[in-house]
């Protein structure tokens, strides 16, 4: 059990300081020098997008599941 909630502890530290070190960053609408430098580490877009598809298929998922529960 320690290992399940430090898998998880682990995960979730390491992505909460990818977002605050990109948060600190220059912004992507920036541009010259200082923003080739501090490019961020994530592309955040990608993530919500990528989080919303994944959140979707799991809300259908768990809707197909409970439907076959419910008809045995």
């Amino acid at each position: 059990m320690r290992i399940l909630i430090g898998m998880i502890l682990g995960a979730a530290l390491t992505v909460g300081l990818a977002y605050y070190s990109d948060s600190m960053r220059t912004s992507s609408v920036a541009s010259g020098p200082a923003a080739a430098e501090n490019r961020p580490m994530v592309n955040w877009d990608v993530v919500q997008t990528n989080w919303g598809t994944f959140m979707q298929r799991a809300q259908q998922g768990w809707s197909e599941l409970r439907a076959r529960i419910s008809r045995s």
